[in-house]
């Protein structure tokens, strides 16, 4: 946003001018407050500051212009509504200052409640309350503790150690045992506080607070929790908050008032029915947060039958109006029901596909819809296997199940010790009384996060479902003690270090590893589950999706095996052929003697001896791979690496041979060999002699290995098989050493099928950057090419991935350089570029050219839409990644408006 705007620019919105679909201006909290407020549900009134103004704020160091005068008009409106002035000493009017993005980022922004108390409106706080001071005076204690530490960077730990004091002195752990000279006390305490960290009393200006509060949200756009929270969510840095200023209204006015959160559904499993956590005489802030253990959502009915009434009826009427299953949280204050929130939920994988299809069957979506709401990423975490439980294994303390998943690992009770442990390549579980926002380093590097306070809707389970993290939340037998790294369960201790595993399903901790199994999804896949018969939701949701989703794509999807068993298990996933048959795998093991004979030959009888040694194996591994992929397109890659890979490091040899030689032992072979490791050498093997280049500096490699090929297909086909074989040469940039290699391999073809015809395609993998800018040269020798982007990256950015990712990947993704390792996902600015241009100016020279990928990148959700923007043919990826890109083709199709199916 400029500096210089107009002052007329309108930065301010009442919840009664906006709607659901303004969530890039109002936020999702504010656009959701103004579309429950237009459906004439019970919300408190309010404004929003848009996230313009945030975007200008956070560009300039300040205001807008306009925004001040703007931000008065709407607060001199609210009053006039409200009856009430902010922080009249008589009948204060009370506000909450909340953030609220475009995207949900639980916990990672700030919130201010009870702006506009002070010393004297506390006072008439309590008059209105009828002469309640306990209520009065805990609210004004939570506005010190929350606006020291929100806008003022007071260490949070200090207002909790002196609550801490003051429920010890009293004898109790539980906050509604203190009264309101306790609260007083209380009060007085964090001012002092206030004043030591600040320098500066307490601000009793109630428009000031106001303010204040409004740039700490601002600022909190750019806290490190919510960079890292983004970074990982993926979700932009450019967008900012929106700010929500909002009529207070209490939860914490005694036991008919209190505070909840509801979903429309298990947000966990998909299930229908009533899911969620009611808190009596408490502020919204104390359910999510998890200081107090709540009560289910239906307990309620008992409680207030008339609140939980109207609140189902709400809770059915905005399901159906955002078709989806929503979130809310709501505050009854002395019977009242007040509607605080609203957005579509998030949920673990298997309730994402759950929900899909039970909306499907109400109709309330079509399939393409229930398509778009479920992702491949979803679809990997169910195909992660589950633990396999048996007598020996007895859990030894129970929670809630908040977030689906098996996870075993070490137990830390810090943050700092989950990163630290993980760097280091340890499997760590983080345990923790609650999670709080500042625990999002330690979550992310987490394998589980188990909590003894909480609920599902508590920090640690919303946090973790977004991130798709096994979480177990609210075990209330653990008696966690996070000063002496352990917590006690059942009579045992429980050391930092010591390993436990926990069941984000079941909500069942266990001491010790537990053995893990497939998942009813990846049974499914393999074919050893019937969807159409097995009473099993999460299967049946996700074969009718899937079978949505392969009618709908455009793209194959193949798979990248070496073996007849990995080919094997890749059909059964749904790969429509292999895009990337590495031959180079097929020389490891015993077969290693016969490529150092290759090497060590010394003239060419010695040469050929060793490759037509080499020729009935290769021809074995073949027709092994094409009866498994009969009727299906198979990709072979000519040899790609440097041959010195096959032998012993050359540090290693040389000091075997010295070693050797000092014990006066015969080590001619040893010392032929080692000269050969010598002579080939190279300071950067990567950029050497590998690809087409050792298939034209070695004579007869490459030959033998098309003799292979071609004679396992002639061989298949003779049976009655129809073998599909695609020859690929490697690291090819230039047409002339793709011409070269062709003709060659065109004389062998043309012998090897005399007796029996088999279609042979000769292409090549564009993986060099010269090779993708001269693509139509290359395609007129070229009847296919297949984008090796592993290669393509490392040479577009001029990266060696097996160095960069650790030594400072982690650096750039810090400082934002990048979003997320293009290793990972495509770099589509670059690399991706690289590959438009090779496609378009390749079809150019050949209208039929074949199309695919088979780097990794063929099986990452977000490439694979890119793929089908450009217009591929295929991709490729590893057998467990088929399904993922599969869903993602059928969903890029729906995504982008397309109505072709295959």
């Amino acid at each position: 946003m400029a500096a210089q705007e107009t002052v007329d620019h309108k930065y301010v919105y009442d919840f009664s001018e906006g709607n659901k679909d303004l969530k890039d201006l109002l936020g999702g909290k504010g656009a959701n407050l103004a579309e429950m407020t237009n459906l004439g549900l019970p919300v408190p009134p309010g404004f929003t500051i848009t996230t313009e103004a945030c975007q200008a704020y956070l560009a300039t160091g300040r205001e807008p212009d306009g925004l001040a005068g703007q931000i008065e008009a709407h607060l001199e409106s609210l009053e006039r509504a409200m009856g009430k002035r902010l922080g009249d000493p008589r009948d204060p009017l009370l506000v909450s200052v909340r953030s609220g993005a475009k995207f949900s980022m639980p916990g990672m922004m700030e919130t201010v409640l009870n702006v506009g108390l002070n010393d004297q409106s506390v006072v008439g706080l309590s008059a209105q309350a009828g002469q309640n001071d306990r209520f009065a005076w805990d609210s004004y204690r939570r506005l010190i503790q929350m606006f020291g530490k929100t806008v003022c960077e007071v260490p949070g730990e200090e207002f909790e150690h002196a609550l801490d004091e003051i429920k010890n002195a009293k004898g109790t752990h539980n906050d509604l045992d203190l009264d309101a000279d306790d609260l007083r006390g209380l009060v007085d305490a964090y001012k002092k506080i206030f004043l030591k960290h600040t320098g500066r009393e307490f601000p009793q200006q109630p428009r000031e607070q106001l303010d204040l509060a409004i740039r700490a949200v601002f600022e909190s756009w750019n806290a490190e929790r919510a960079v890292l929270y983004r970074r990982q969510e993926r979700i932009p840095a450019d967008l900012g908050t929106a700010v929500n200023v909002v009529t207070m209204v209490f939860g914490n006015l005694g036991p008919d008032s209190g505070t909840g959160v509801a979903f429309t559904r298990d947000p966990a499993s998909g299930a229908q029915g009533i899911y969620g956590d009611y808190l009596a005489n408490a502020q919204g802030e104390d359910v999510v947060a998890g200081i107090r253990n709540t009560v289910p959502l239906q307990e309620l009915e008992q409680l207030d039958k008339a609140s939980y009434d109207e609140l189902l009826g709400i809770m059915a009427r905005l399901e159906e109006h955002y078709k989806d299953l929503c979130d809310i949280e709501f505050t009854i204050e002395r019977g009242k029901l007040w509607m605080l929130q609203t957005r579509v939920g998030k949920r673990t994988a298997a309730a994402a596909f759950v929900i899909a299809g039970q909306l499907v069957d109400e109709g309330l979506i079509d399939l393409d819809e229930a398509l778009h709401r479920v992702n491949g990423a979803q679809l990997a975490q169910l195909m992660f296997p589950r633990f396999q439980l048996d007598h020996e294994f007895e859990a030894v303390a129970k929670g809630i199940g908040a977030s689906p998943g098996a996870a075993s690992g070490k137990v830390v009770f810090t943050s700092a010790r989950a990163v630290e442990l993980a760097a280091e390549g340890e499997s760590v579980i983080l345990v923790r009384r609650e999670t709080n926002p500042d625990d999002l380093n330690g979550m992310i590097a987490a394998k589980g996060i188990l909590t003894s306070r909480g609920g599902k809707t508590s920090h640690a389970a919303v946090v973790a479902r977004g991130m798709g993290k096994t979480c177990v939340s609210g075990a209330d037998e653990i008696e966690v003690n996070v000063p002496a790294k352990r917590f006690v369960v059942a009579g045992q201790t429980v050391n930092e270090g010591d390993v436990v595993s926990i069941d984000g399903t079941t909500g069942k901790v266990y001491l010790g590893e537990v053995p893990v199994m497939p998942s009813e999804v990846v049974q499914y896949f393999e074919g050893s589950l019937d969807a159409e018969h097995v009473d099993n939701a999460l299967v049946r949701a996700v074969h009718r999706i899937m079978t949505h989703a392969d009618g709908r794509r455009r793209l194959a999807v193949r798979t990248n095996a070496d073996t007849g068993a990995d080919a094997a298990r890749a059909r059964r996933f749904g790969a429509e052929g292999i895009g990337l048959c590495r031959t180079e795998h097929m020389f490891l093991g015993d077969r290693r003697e016969l490529v150092e004979r290759l090497i060590l030959a010394r003239d060419a009888d010695g040469r050929e001896a060793a490759l037509e040694a080499l020729l009935p194996l290769q021809r074995a591994d073949f027709v092994e791979i094409f009866r498994e992929m009969d009727g299906l397109p198979v990709t072979v890659r000519l040899i790609d690496p440097p041959l010195h890979e096959f032998l012993p490091p050359l540090e290693q040899l040389a000091v075997n041979v010295a070693v050797a030689q000092e014990r006066g032992e015969d080590v001619a072979k040893e010392e032929a060999l080692l000269a050969a490791v010598r002579r080939m050498h190279e300071e950067n093997p990567m950029l050497g002699l590998r690809g087409v280049r050792l298939g034209l500096v070695i004579p007869g490699l490459f030959a033998m290995q098309v003799r292979a090929i071609v004679e396992a297909a002639v061989e298949c086909a003779q049976r009655g098989g129809d073998p599909k074989p695609e020859i690929m040469v490697p690291l090819v940039g230039a047409v002339q050493e793709l011409e070269t290699v062709r003709a060659e391999a065109e004389k062998i073809i043309e012998e090897v099928t005399r007796e029996k015809a088999v279609e042979v395609l000769i292409g090549t993998m564009i993986e060099v950057p010269r090779a993708a800018l001269t693509a139509g040269q290359i395609a007129e020798a070229a009847e296919f090419f297949s984008f090796g982007t592993n290669d393509l990256t490392q040479m577009g950015w001029g990266f060696s991935r097996d160095d960069v990712e650790g030594a400072f990947f982690w650096r750039y993704l810090e400082l934002g350089i990048f979003g997320i390792s293009p290793f990972e996902s495509i770099d589509r600015d670059g690399v991706g570029r690289l590959v438009r241009i090779a496609s378009e100016e390749g079809r150019a020279a050949r209208p039929g050219l074949k199309l695919g990928v088979c780097g990794e990148h063929g099986g990452d959700p977000d490439s694979v839409h890119f793929f089908h923007e450009v217009g591929l043919d295929y991709v490729s990826c590893s057998p467990f990644r088929v399904p993922v890109a599969r869903l993602e083709a059928g969903r890029a199709v729906v995504e982008t408006g397309g109505s072709d199916s295959r």
